[in-house]
């Protein structure tokens, strides 16, 4: 914020994106400034698609020693659908679609030119409801009929695996804490924004009394959608919040207005202050990865604290600088 103290806003273990964007700026902002990159030891975030894929590599079923690792997309409709071939792409592997893969002889099979072969590993980018029609929505064109079959036999692995889309959830994110103390017997190094949970009647009561003041998210939403920032919204708005809250307060969580530090931005040919955040990305196999850098989000438009591209923001290149 501000002062310079750090928080943790989200979490995001479904399908975390962006990453292609950090990779991206890094490339534009190298050959911009090559003598800036020479004279000064900027950690390289370059490695990030050999990381992801030997995390997936790990993944696979055992006694494999030439496992196939596909990218699974929806498509080109999808926003994300660039950052999905970038990674097939930089990993070297293929971008499939639901309707290139089929499950025969109790196997994941990818139909390629010369025929059916296993694939051992899916990096999937599509929402767990999605993934098999003959389990979850029996009206999805996206999944693969009878994936969960093979899924549950072990004989294809899943990243990120379904479920983790709990984790999530803003309702969820308020207990990260207590999980923390419970479990590993430690303090958080990191706080959260301190949460109100619309579902208990006090901490409801302090909502509405006090939606001017507060930002008010909907626990199962993402990219800057189904929130009311307080200080900012008309008062239409805030009634409207008022009745969704009411209605289903277990969709709801509120929160101060942090004020997100800002940086210099370049804007219409000169500079000004505008708000940021940062996310981290972390890969979890046989060891943990830290990519040293990350996607910073900025909300492009003034006094805006919206910084998810879907709703108008962009993104720098983060440097982290060793001694």
């Amino acid at each position: 914020d501000r002062s310079g103290q750090w928080f943790v806003l989200e979490d995001n273990l479904r399908c975390p994106s962006g990453v292609s964007y950090v990779l991206e700026n890094r490339r534009v902002m190298k050959s911009t400034f090559p003598l800036v990159f020479n004279t000064m030891a900027i950690q390289p975030v370059e490695e990030y698609p050999s990381h992801l894929l030997e995390t997936l590599l790990n993944l696979a079923p055992p006694h494999l020693t030439d496992p196939t690792v596909v990218v699974l997309t929806p498509g080109i409709y999808n926003s994300a659908y660039f950052e999905h071939s970038f990674l097939a792409q930089q990993m070297g592997v293929e971008l499939v679609e639901g309707r290139d893969l089929i499950v025969a002889d109790g196997y994941l099979q990818m139909r390629t030119t010369k025929g059916l072969k296993r694939v051992d590993v899916v990096y999937r980018r599509i929402d767990d409801i999605f993934i098999d029609p003959t389990t979850f929505r029996s009206d999805s064109l996206l999944g693969i009929p009878g994936l969960m079959d093979v899924y549950r036999a072990g004989k294809v692995a899943l990243a990120n695996a379904l479920g983790t889309g709990v984790a999530d959830d803003k309702v969820i994110y308020s207990y990260v804490p207590k999980m923390i103390r419970y479990y590993l017997d430690e303090e958080p190094i990191l706080a959260n924004v301190p949460t109100y949970l619309c579902w208990e009647q006090q901490q409801q009561q302090h909502v509405l009394a006090n939606l001017d003041k507060l930002v008010v998210k909907a626990a199962d939403e993402s990219g800057g959608y189904g929130m009311l920032i307080g200080p900012t919204a008309t008062s239409q708005e805030r009634e409207d919040f008022a009745a969704r809250i009411t209605a289903s307060p277990r969709n709801y969580i509120a929160q101060p207005t942090l004020s997100l530090s800002r940086v210099p931005t370049l804007i219409d040919a000169q500079f000004e202050g505008r708000h940021v955040d940062l996310r981290p990305y972390i890969l979890y196999g046989k060891k943990v990865y830290v990519s040293p850098g990350g996607l910073t989000r900025v909300a492009l438009r003034k006094g805006s604290l919206v910084v998810n591209s879907s709703q108008g923001g962009g993104s720098k290149d983060t440097w982290v600088v060793c001694k």
